[in-house]
């Protein structure tokens, strides 16, 4: 028997094209979660694009480092980074190896695990808050730093995977500036996400830190 159309692992073609292209196009598909706790499944309404070496906003900005070579390829690997020492925050790699661009997945809604979620965003008030933002997103799929380098297109069973989803109509895709971000990449409209859709998070400006006297 073969598998719905909507169930479909997405290919490593799907994630090797420019990084403009693959972010609003992950917009509605479907991000599995495979753990010794259980499967869960999550709808993806908000991203932000990153742009390598011509983003100022990317962590492969200023070249290749320990911390960021997985963002360099090959495409269709989860690139997991710490920030602010407290969370963690999920991304995944596109475009040609070696030009280090990657998605960072912000928002999304629970489709399945909604329990396994629950018991670790006890701050969340109610569900649409469960992956509410990226910290909150990878916290709620248990993500963290040994993830990092995980191939998304190893099958529907590995731990991370992307299926086909049911992606939005184009006239529900918004864009906008990304949130948080400053300098010279602070304009591009980079950041996608569902218009209307309950789980997205709300979006901020970039605040410069003060610096101490």
């Amino acid at each position: 028997m073969s598998e719905s159309p909507d169930r479909t692992p997405l290919p490593r073609s799907f994630f090797d094209r420019p990084v403009l292209e693959v972010a609003p196009d992950l917009l509605g598909r479907t991000l599995v979660r495979n753990s010794p706790e259980g499967r869960m499944e999550l709808r993806l309404t908000e991203v932000e694009a990153y742009a390598g070496a011509i983003d100022p906003g990317s962590h492969a900005f200023r070249g290749r480092t320990p911390r960021n070579s997985v963002m360099f390829g090959p495409p269709g690997h989860a690139y997991v980074y710490f920030t602010y020492g407290m969370w963690h925050c999920l991304n995944l790699v596109c475009g040609p190896e070696g030009e280090a661009s990657g998605v960072l997945l912000r928002a999304g809604e629970i489709l399945e695990g909604a329990e396994q979620a629950r018991k670790r965003r006890l701050s969340a008030r109610y569900d649409a808050e469960l992956a509410k933002g990226p910290a909150r997103l990878a916290t709620a799929l248990d993500v963290d730093r040994p993830m990092n380098g995980t191939d998304v297109c190893a099958g529907p069973d590995a731990p991370l995977a992307v299926l086909t989803g049911t992606p939005p109509a184009p006239g529900l895709i918004r864009t906008g500036p990304r949130t948080g971000v400053g300098g010279d990449g602070a304009p591009h409209p980079w950041r996608f996400w569902i218009d209307g859709d309950h789980t997205v998070s709300p979006y901020r400006a970039h605040v410069p830190r003060k610096r101490s006297a």
